[in-house]
């Protein structure tokens, strides 16, 4: 099946009267009350969802696993060889944290790999990882009540009449994961977990929270919201805003909480204590750093790889190293002192720091000028820092209501984000828009948009 025939059948719907506009006036309304919003702004501002043929999403599936396996071997080696881990460049107090035995063996229980897969008309396609999120992956409950209000809209609706459509979930598999670890730390499933999901009141991602424990408490499961400032470790026993609780849903990044505490906080000391099962631990550093990408694609560390891991590697992953002086191999495979190189070739290159989130700091090489570019690179050098390869962007048209009620079908940049479990599974998928190159909702624009895979219906 052609997703691209899908998609201009949906778009020719929007053209019959009335329906666009009733679909918005749906969409907007729902989206109010389940305040599906970041921040203060609504997540979604398009009509249409990303839409996957079966085919395209087995792709982006297997594709995806294959990377995700080797990231998880990966960080198992890097766990028990400092020489390895040297390479992602963790703090000491990130090192004391990686160190600290958390009750089970997965790093990443949850992640999120950032790609673009790009389809283009000749029936070509690229996949590119960009970006490793091992922390805390957001938008697992925004997708998949996203996806829910979707179905809705009159549009998706009378689509529904042609196509049939397969939700991809994620909530209910990051419960089974945060179960399974749970019941491997606790070494009984004798009880449910009491869930503390932690992260700062001000954060724009606030709103998710709320659908998490709403979901939770579908499947009787307790959990409070708390701020780390709200947390105390007394007499064996955490508590999250006076509750007590045995198991951390660590939305904060370790990063921001080191920052604010050290090592001096209720979270570390409950997870030393092993009186509360934590995800992700904070051995997931060793994939969120942004060097994590040069760990896979660098030629030092090929021997680490199996010939299939290799392959996909050169497939998949862009070129990334970290940026300091040395003799490496550039993307063609051809010696190259790093530092006069990456100033040379600014126009194929990104700049991004090792350890933040949003696009703080990520400098867009053919959208930087010579001279910003250099003074970039050279405090790079001094700054854990990684330059990456540009990769092929996707761009797809989404329709949008225009303020004099029409819709404007334009093309927008589109990212695909599969969600990973127990470091080896996909489910689900955030798919992230932008008409700024800087594709991040957290960067202050975008938008979010659920993902279906569509299949024709028969006559």
């Amino acid at each position: 099946m052609n997703s691209l025939t899908a998609i201009s059948r949906y778009h020719d719907l929007l053209s019959r009267p009335g329906l666009a506009n009733d679909s918005w006036d749906l969409l907007t309304a729902r989206m109010a009350e389940r305040n599906m919003v970041f921040g203060e702004r609504p997540l979604c501002t398009v009509l249409r969802p990303l839409f996957y043929s079966p085919e395209e999403w087995r792709y982006l599936v297997n594709r995806t696993e294959l990377i995700l396996r080797l990231f998880d071997r990966l960080a198992s080696l890097m766990l028990d060889d400092a020489e390895l881990r040297a390479q992602i460049h963790a703090t000491p107090e990130e090192e004391h944290l990686i160190r600290i035995d958390h009750g089970y063996r997965s790093t990443i229980p949850t992640a999120r790999l950032d790609s673009f897969f790009a389809r283009n008309q000749d029936g070509s396609r690229s996949l590119g990882f960009v970006e490793f999120n091992g922390e805390s992956p957001a938008s697992m409950a925004y997708s998949d009540v996203l996806g829910e209000l979707f179905l809705e809209m009159p549009v998706m609706q009378e689509f529904g009449q042609l196509y049939a459509l397969r939700k991809l979930p994620s909530k209910r598999p990051a419960l089974d994961e945060f179960l399974r670890v749970y019941y491997k730390w606790r070494g009984d499933s004798s009880k449910l977990p009491d869930i503390a999901i932690v992260d700062w009141h001000d954060v724009p991602t606030a709103s998710e929270f709320d659908l998490f424990v709403e979901f939770f408490a579908e499947h009787g499961v307790t959990a409070v919201i708390c701020d780390p400032e709200e947390m105390e470790f007394t007499n064996g026993r955490l508590y999250a805003s006076g509750t007590p609780v045995d198991f951390v849903y660590k939305r904060v990044l370790t990063s921001e909480l080191l920052l604010r505490y050290g090592l001096n906080h209720p979270i570390v000391d409950a997870l030393q204590a092993r009186a509360i099962c934590l995800v992700n631990p904070f051995s997931c550093k060793l994939l969120h750093k942004k060097a994590s990408l040069a760990v896979a694609s660098d030629e030092r560390n090929a021997h680490l790889l199996t010939a299939d891991e290799q392959q996909a590697v050169k497939a998949h992953i862009p070129w990334t190293r970290t940026v300091e002086e040395r003799s490496t191999i550039d993307p063609n495979g051809n010696p190259i002192d790093l530092l006069p190189w990456a100033s040379a070739n600014r126009e194929s290159l990104v700049l991004k720091p090792n350890d933040e989130y949003g696009g703080k700091g990520v400098r867009i090489g053919w959208e930087t000028q010579q001279p910003e570019w250099d003074a970039a690179l050279a405090a790079a050098a001094s700054e854990p820092t990684v330059v990456q390869e540009r990769v092929q962007i996707a761009y797809e048209e989404f329709p949008a209501m225009t303020d004099d009620g029409g819709v404007a079908i334009d093309p927008r940049l589109v990212d695909s984000d599969p969600f990973l479990f127990r470091g080896e599974r996909v489910h689900g998928c955030l798919c992230r828009l932008s008409s700024e190159t800087l594709l991040n909702v957290t960067a202050g624009g975008g938008s979010i948009v659920p993902v279906f895979v569509v299949e024709e219906k028969d006559a």
